[in-house]
C-alpha cells in the first residue's frame, strides 16, 4: 500500500497533511502518537471511510483519490480491507461462532455450507477460543471478545488489516496473545497490517515499522530499533524519557521526571 501526499480535512480544518509512506505486505506497521494526533483519522482514511482532500492511496491495482466515488468503486476498495474498531462491545443474541461467520457476510447465501463453518472453527482455534464457539458473545470477557472479533476479521480474507487500539482494554496476557496472533497471521498470509497502539513498548516489540504521527503529520517512520530515540519520543509526547534495550535489542521506553500539566485537546 502506498500513501502519496495523503491529506484529510474535516469541518474546514486539516487533520492530516502530506502523509507519505510505503506499507509492505507481510509486515506489521504500528501507528503511534499522542491523543488527537490523527491516528484514527489515518486508519479511517485508509479504509475509505473519510474522503481525501489531497493525495492518493494505492493498494495493488486499486486506487483511491479525492473526489466523489461511485458506490461500486468505494465498495470494491473497502472489500480489500478488514477493519477492527476500538469499541467491539457486542450486546447481540448470537454465539461466538455465528459472530465469526459474519466475517463472510458478503459471500453468505441462504444456506450455510460446511466449508464456511469449518473455516470459522479454524479461525477460533487460531485465536485459542474454539471451546467457546457456542457461548453467547455477550458472555465473554473483554479479552475473549477481542479474540473472537479478530477471528471474524480473519474470516474476511482481506489484503489489508486495520486495527484501532485492539489491546487498549486488555490485560497483559491477552495483549500478548492477540498481538502474537496479529503478527503470525500477517506473516503467514501476507497482509498489509496497520495497527494503532498507545503502548509504546508493545509497539516497539511487535511492529516491523513505526509510523509516528504528531499534529496531523507523519513525523517519522522506520524500524523501531533504528527510529526510537529519547529525543524523538520526548518531543512528540512532551514527556522526558530514556530509551533502554531489552534482551532482544528492542527499545524499551521509560518516562522520567514529573508528568507535565495537561492542556485541553482539540477533538479529532
Amino acid at each position: 500500500m502506498r500513501l502519496e501526499g495523503l491529506s484529510v480535512a474535516r469541518g474546514g480544518r486539516t487533520i492530516l497533511s502530506g502523509v507519505e509512506a510505503a506499507l509492505e505486505p507481510g509486515r506489521v506497521h504500528a501507528v503511534i502518537g499522542p491523543n488527537g494526533a490523527g491516528k484514527t483519522t489515518l486508519l479511517r482514511a485508509l479504509l475509505g471511510d473519510l474522503p481525501l482532500s489531497a493525495g492518493r492511496l494505492t493498494l495493488g491495482d486499486l486506487r483511491l483519490e479525492p473526489g466523489r466515488l461511485s458506490a461500486a468503486r468505494r465498495r470494491l476498495w473497502r472489500e480489500a480491507f478488514a477493519y477492527m474498531p476500538q469499541d467491539t462491545a457486542a450486546d447481540i443474541a448470537m454465539t461466538v461462532l455465528e459472530v465469526v461467520v459474519l466475517g463472510r457476510l458478503g459471500a453468505l447465501g441462504l444456506h450455510l455450507d460446511d466449508a464456511t463453518l469449518l473455516d470459522a472453527m479454524a479461525r477460533l482455534h487460531q485465536a485459542g477460543i474454539a471451546p467457546l464457539a457456542n457461548r453467547p458473545i455477550g458472555a465473554l470477557s473483554g479479552g475473549q471478545r477481542q479474540m473472537a472479533m479478530f477471528a471474524q476479521v480473519l474470516m474476511r480474507e482481506p489484503l489489508a488489516l486495520l486495527l484501532d487500539e485492539p489491546v487498549s482494554a486488555l490485560d497483559l496476557k491477552h495483549q500478548i496473545a492477540l498481538l502474537d496472533l496479529v503478527r503470525r497471521e500477517t506473516r503467514a498470509r501476507g497482509h498489509v497490517t496497520v495497527v494503532v497502539l498507545h503502548d509504546l513498548n508493545l509497539a516497539c516489540r511487535y511492529a516491523d515499522t513505526l509510523l509516528v504521527v504528531a499534529n496531523g503529520t507523519l513525523r517519522a517512520a522506520g524500524p523501531p530499533r533504528d527510529l526510537v530515540t529519547a529525543e524523538l519520543i520526548g518531543s512528540v509526547y512532551g514527556v522526558p524519557v530514556e530509551v533502554l534495550r531489552d534482551s532482544a535489542g528492542s527499545p524499551v521506553i521509560q518516562p522520567l521526571g514529573p508528568a507535565p500539566i495537561l492542556q485541553p485537546e482539540l477533538p479529532v
